[in-house]
């Protein structure tokens, strides 16, 4: 059997009765779990709680849904002006899900989940319309294949299951690895597609220490048990940052490996990464300062801000610099008169340099303002 093949039936036996060795234990919000059936607890297949990091509000979508144990959880943390969906591409985890909607929904008390058939490195492709189009219309010659691409690329484009930044939070809880490595590129892209400006991903899912060799990244079984198509602890990382996210940091990282193979360490390892480093560079005359403890950092564009300096920088990397991840490690220092959007000129973010005060002042004569007596001719000086 293939890989994919391997996966698909691995999982559809998982939805049907508990697999113990495609677990990982997960300490989960106990409270979160009151409202799920036991069948769908025992048949989750987990690694990490990514969970933890939706907010009230989120529009949230779940890589592997699996069950739906995750996004049942999200739907509470969400709470009814939140969506949450779902994606898988195994029928018999789609059947588990879909069919405790109802039950779970009303004891949570409202109805915001909904569960999608697609590939997750695919996320543009609901594969539920590609089988009612073939139903309609089966492939049996060259034309009808033709007919049958230019559909799914129409559905793409037209009906995509998961729209350009529409999401405020992808999570998944170890499935990333179950991908085969020639579409992890891709896969990481669509996360990244996906998202909104200022949203964020938080993935839980299996890496390994060292490389893993071809003979068992070659091996469906080991593959399929969420081993051997794990990425290495530092490429994992390195994959959000190419695909366009920033801010990538491990959350959550497993000290006692999950399993050991041939020498090598497969743990769980949970990571955050953020989009917003999409437009142009303008210069509003701001800066910050890198408050420490490090005598100087580097961001993921290449600038080095070092600690107490006034680092000059756009306004695109000023709003990344005083947000999350990173609020509160920098001072922001706004310019004396705000420039305005008409009046801000293109920013060079390739030369690194200082922000004089002079400069943040506009050569503004300031009237001096000494500090006030703060004695009471009473009470004495404070």
């Amino acid at each position: 059997m293939s890989i994919i093949e391997t996966v698909r039936d691995r999982y559809a036996k998982g939805a049907q009765a508990v697999v113990p060795e495609l677990c990982c234990p997960v300490d989960y919000d106990a409270s979160l779990l009151e409202v799920l059936p036991q069948e769908i607890i025992d048949r989750d297949y987990g690694c990490g709680d990514p969970s933890k990091f939706v907010h009230k509000g989120d529009v949230v979508v779940d890589l592997g849904a699996g069950g739906g144990k995750i996004c049942y959880m999200a739907s509470q943390v969400t709470g009814p002006d939140g969506r949450v969906i779902g994606v898988d591409a195994t029928d018999d985890m789609l059947d588990l899900s879909r069919r405790t909607q109802k039950e779970v929904g009303d004891k949570i008390g409202w109805h915001n989940v909904e569960f999608r058939h697609g590939w997750i490195q695919d996320l543009a492709l609901d594969r539920d319309k590609v089988a009612a189009w073939l139903q309609a219309n089966p492939v049996t010659d060259l034309v009808s294949a033709e007919a049958f691409e230019a559909e799914k690329a129409r559905l793409r484009t037209e009906e995509p299951m998961i729209p350009d930044g529409s999401v405020d939070l992808v999570l998944s809880n170890c499935v990333l690895n179950l991908v085969g490595s020639d579409e992890k590129a891709e896969m990481f892209s669509e996360i990244a597609r996906v998202l909104k400006k200022g949203g964020r991903a938080a993935i839980s899912d299996i890496v390994s220490d060292e490389d893993v060799p071809l003979a068992m990244q070659n091996d469906p079984e080991l593959w399929s048990g969420c081993i051997s198509g794990a990425m290495r602890e530092d490429r994992f990382l390195q994959a959000f940052a190419d695909a366009g996210l920033y801010g990538v940091e491990i959350a959550v990282y497993q000290n006692e490996p999950w399993a050991v193979v041939e020498g090598i360490e497969f743990r769980s390892m949970t990571v955050i990464a953020y989009k917003g480093k999409e437009g142009v560079c303008m210069d509003h005359k701001e800066a910050v300062v890198y408050n420490g403890p490090f005598s100087e950092v580097r961001d993921d564009d290449g600038h080095v801000l070092r600690r107490g300096e006034r680092t000059a920088v756009c306004r695109k990397t000023f709003d990344i610099l005083t947000s999350a991840p990173y609020e509160g490690q920098f001072t922001p220092v706004r310019p004396l008169n705000e420039v305005s959007a008409e009046d801000a000129v293109l920013f060079d973010c390739a030369t690194d340099g200082l922000r004089t005060p002079a400069e943040t002042k506009f050569g503004v004569e300031r009237e001096n303002s000494l500090p006030a007596s703060c004695c009471d001719p009473e009470e004495g000086c404070c």
